[in-house]
C-alpha cells in the first residue's frame, strides 16, 4: 500500500471527529497544508513527501527520533521544528496512533493557550 492510501485511511478515521477539518475530498495535494488534517484550525497531521508529519510535544518528538522511529521535520533540513516529527510508513510506527497523539496534543495545547491577536498594519 502506498503512503497516500495510508493517509486516506487516516482521513477516514478522523472524519467526523470534533473540530476536525479534512483535506478537500480527502485528497492529497502538494501545496503546504492542503493535505493536512486540522483541528480547530490547527494542523496536527499531514502527508509530506510520502511520510506523515505530526505535531507532538517536544519530548515525544525527541523520543521518536532517538529511537530511530522518526526524523526531524522542518521547513528546511537545517531548521527542524521542535514539536514536529516525520514518520515513514513501516511496521514499527503506527500512523493512526501517532495521529491520535497529535490530535490530543493539539486540542489540549490549543485549549490552554489564548488566541493570538492579529494586528493591522494599515
Amino acid at each position: 500500500m502506498e503512503p497516500e492510501e495510508h493517509f486516506a485511511k487516516l482521513v477516514e478515521a478522523f472524519a467526523g471527529s470534533p473540530g476536525v477539518v479534512i483535506p478537500p475530498d480527502g485528497s492529497v495535494r502538494w501545496k503546504f497544508g492542503t493535505s493536512a488534517l486540522k483541528v480547530n484550525g490547527k494542523i496536527f497531521a499531514m502527508l509530506v513527501s510520502g511520510a506523515l508529519a505530526v505535531k507532538l510535544p517536544a519530548p515525544r518528538v525527541a523520543e521518536l527520533i532517538a529511537g530511530g522511529r522518526g526524523q526531524p521535520f522542518g521547513t528546511t533540513e537545517s531548521r527542524p521544528m521542535k514539536e514536529w516529527v516525520s514518520l515513514a510508513f513501516d511496521d514499527s510506527v503506527t500512523w493512526l496512533d501517532c495521529a491520535r497523539e497529535a490530535y490530543d496534543f493539539v486540542t489540549t495545547s490549543a485549549a490552554s493557550k489564548p488566541a493570538r491577536r492579529r494586528t493591522s498594519t494599515a
